[in-house]
């Protein structure tokens, strides 16, 4: 398991370290035991924050209510808890890896 992955009994925490104002949203490499994710809102309002859960939710093929953000409101670094996602689809989707040949 990835450092900025940790599995509860109920979901998935991600560790992310957002930048906002950037020139796309995309999701980056492990930056340390955090996951970098860039989004192009600024850090006003909670929009980069919103950014952030729509984009998530996007990629991860999932309803914006399974991705909370508990930790971080005002700050780069963030924990985001996902609910009903498998931790290796998480970091299947997230890395690009490609999922193994069926048997």
């Amino acid at each position: 398991m990835p450092s900025y992955l940790r599995v509860q009994s109920d979901a998935v925490l991600l560790s992310i370290k957002l930048q906002p104002r950037s020139s796309a949203n995309e999701i980056g490499e492990p930056l340390g035991s955090e996951l970098r994710v860039k989004v192009t809102a600024p850090p006003v309002d909670s929009a980069a924050n919103e950014a952030l859960v729509r984009l998530l939710s996007e990629k991860l093929n999932c309803a914006q209510h399974q991705v909370e953000l508990v930790r971080g409101h005002t700050s780069r670094h963030k924990t985001i808890k996902l609910y009903g996602l498998n931790a290796g689809t998480v970091v299947r989707i997230l890395t690009g890896a490609t999922p193994p040949p069926a048997a």
